[in-house]
């Protein structure tokens, strides 16, 4: 007979990056209530996250904010050092930062571009290349990638949030392979129209429009993907590696 069991969050070491709003929040909510000690990074919005920390702490909830750009390396290795210094180990890493510049492709600036891929491409990899080492010294660990439903969907003015999120789930897949044998698994999430700020533009210019393209016609909430992300992250999923996992209500592009 099979009994139930917990998450295995509890007590684990956790790094979410971009977690003071939006899917990130969400994740911080979730796993700071499952009992993992949390770590989320944020870059601007030092109140929010003050407030975010006071308010876990105050329900009993470990949570520490760093403010740390994902596109500067070093800050980022200083980062994740120190999570590990604090914890003795980093057990679970959530991907999770990520900006949009949308804009018809002759019309992009060249920042528009280098910010997407720097923040939502290399911000992975200076994340991810810094917390492995302790993971594979473990040989133990859990990494979740926030991709797109756009990565296989293309969309119109997103041809570098798009790129950038099909880097991601090859990323992924590649990096399952390279650290399956070190009993480290990789998967990504690919949320659909979520109810966030960086999706709140697009739904306002045509709501009804959008809600037709998705099966359940309606909008996705943070939490729905946050769910997602902690079930990739907890025991439940240790037999799922190199997945992408669709959180999209049914998107599909007429």
């Amino acid at each position: 007979m099979m009994l139930f069991q917990a998450s295995g969050l509890a007590d684990k070491a956790v790094i979410i990056t971009g977690g003071t709003r939006g899917i990130g929040r969400a994740c911080v909510d979730l796993f700071s209530a499952e009992g993992a000690d949390v770590t989320f990074f944020f870059r601007n919005s030092t109140e929010m996250a003050n407030e975010i920390v006071a308010s876990g702490r105050a329900a009993g909830q470990r949570i520490t904010a760093d403010q740390v750009d994902v596109r500067d390396r070093k800050a980022c290795e200083a980062a994740v050092e120190q999570v590990a210094e604090r914890c003795g180990r980093i057990d679970v890493l959530v991907n999770n930062s990520g900006v949009i510049r949308d804009n018809l492709l002759a019309m992009l600036e060249d920042d528009d571009l280098q910010t997407v891929l720097d923040t939502n491409v290399a911000g992975v990899f200076n994340v991810t290349r810094a917390v492995i080492p302790d993971m594979i010294s473990r040989r133990a660990g859990k990494i979740i990638n926030v991709s797109s439903v756009s990565a296989e969907k293309g969309g119109r003015g997103q041809t570098n949030y798009a790129a950038s999120k099909g880097a991601i789930n090859a990323l992924t897949k590649a990096l399952a392979v390279e650290l399956a044998p070190r009993k480290i698994t990789v998967n990504a999430v690919a949320p659909g129209v979520i109810e966030t700020d960086m999706s709140r533009e697009v739904v306002e210019l045509a709501p009804e429009e959008v809600k037709s393209r998705i099966l359940l016609r309606r909008l996705g909430t943070p939490i729905e993907v946050a769910h997602a992300i902690m079930f990739l992250a907890s025991r439940y999923a240790d037999y799922i590696t190199g997945h992408v996992l669709h959180v999209d209500g049914g998107f599909k592009m007429e």
